[in-house]
């Protein structure tokens, strides 16, 4: 039963998602290569607007978990049955990990020469920008070039230089890829949980709860 049926309709599940993430590698390839795509290094997405883009990783997440709760059965089993221990296959979960959150992000990756050329653009025109700027307010302000009654103190001049400023910040952070630190933890962590029963392999149920509040005591 567990051969022919169960076994049958996992696979033909999980074959249904890598045709979905084929479909999703190919789309994604041929918007990064034959669409014009109007990227702005200012966006605050700090990635030319292309940051909603992490949010699709999310939709994978079902076979990330197909994936390890499978890889926890086995291990589980050889515990159980083979006497083996759990620090035994660190090498091969972290593998499995890593190649998950690939597997997920890899199309994403598609963007980054884009982004990049766009990030360069940006310090090169903005930079130029910030040049004129600094040397008008050098002339106005510190030089007194210019005929000016106006009191220095509440100047709009002042606080358009900070905005200048931080302006060329924004593009300075901006990411080469559309995606954060934080999609990358969140992926690693759902890939980890369906692992988290083989602790109890390791130590005593009291002992792990102890330890979790003590982290947060």
């Amino acid at each position: 039963m567990y051969l022919f049926v169960s076994l049958t309709i996992f696979r033909f599940l999980v074959f249904r998602w890598y045709f979905r993430i084929l479909v999703w590698y190919r789309f994604l390839w041929q918007v990064s290569r034959k669409i014009p795509l109007c990227l702005n290094a200012l966006h605050p997405d700090r990635a030319g607007g292309l940051g909603f883009l992490a949010n699709s990783v999310f939709a994978f997440q079902p076979l990330l978990l197909a994936h390890m709760i499978a890889l926890s059965g086995i291990l589980g089993g050889r515990i159980l049955n083979e006497h083996a221990k759990l620090p035994q296959f660190q090498l091969e979960i972290v593998f499995w990990i890593i190649a998950l959150i690939i597997l997920v992000l890899g199309p994403l990756l598609f963007f980054a020469g884009k982004l990049a050329e766009t990030k360069r653009a940006g310090l090169r025109e903005y930079g130029v920008v910030g040049s004129r700027y600094v040397a008008d307010f050098h002339r106005k302000w510190v030089e007194g070039r210019f005929t000016n009654t106006e009191p220095i103190l509440g100047t709009a001049d002042i606080q358009s230089l900070a905005d200048l400023s931080n302006s060329f910040e924004t593009v300075s952070d901006m990411r080469i890829l559309p995606f954060g630190k934080t999609a990358v933890v969140q992926l690693a962590i759902t890939s980890a949980l369906p692992l988290a029963p083989l602790l109890l392999t390791v130590m005593p149920l009291e002992q792990l709860i102890a330890r979790a509040l003590g982290i947060f005591l």
